[in-house]
């Protein structure tokens, strides 16, 4: 059985107006909530729980195999994936708010830091998805915006035609 509005026909903007940018694995379906926004959500929230919890259980395997390599390499090795983990979480929350930090440059020294953090953005997804599409805040604003300014500009031009069929 399918959401009510998943037969609902997806109606493209008028020409000229600004569209919706797509949110992986949401599409354009955050703008009205519909189509199956609901089901979208649960399913990004539970995979990414998931998706959490089997990179904790895969770093767990990893870091019980260093304990044979003594405490100081185990202790070091959990304190940088732990480390990684936060500053991810934290820059990945960040991007989702809308507030990209300031360090947002891919190719920086840090990225490999990140990529050890894959538990930390994943868990910021996961926590997002609980409230909303991760991201749709910033691109709700944004779209929001540019058709604010669109309906603005639209309304400036009274003397054209157009704007009177």
């Amino acid at each position: 059985m399918g959401d009510v509005n998943d037969t609902k026909a997806v109606v493209p903007p008028p020409p000229g107006e600004p569209r919706p940018e797509p949110i992986r694995f949401f599409g354009t379906t955050w703008v009205q909530h519909d189509r199956g926004y609901g089901w979208r959500r649960a399913a990004a929230t539970t995979g990414s729980l998931l998706a959490t919890a089997a990179g904790v259980l895969a770093l767990g395997f990893g870091i019980h195999g260093l304990t044979g390599f003594g405490f100081l390499l185990t202790a070091l090795t959990v304190a940088g994936f732990a480390a990684g983990s936060v500053l991810a979480f934290r820059r990945t929350w960040q991007g989702y708010t809308g507030h990209p930090p300031a360090d947002s440059d891919p190719v920086k020294p840090t990225s490999s830091l990140y990529a050890l953090g894959f538990v930390g953005t994943l868990l910021a997804y996961f926590l997002r998805s609980l409230t909303e599409a991760p991201g749709e805040r910033h691109h709700r604003t944004a779209y929001e915006t540019a058709r604010a300014e669109h309906l603005r500009r639209r309304a400036a031009r009274s003397g054209n035609p157009a704007n009177h069929a």
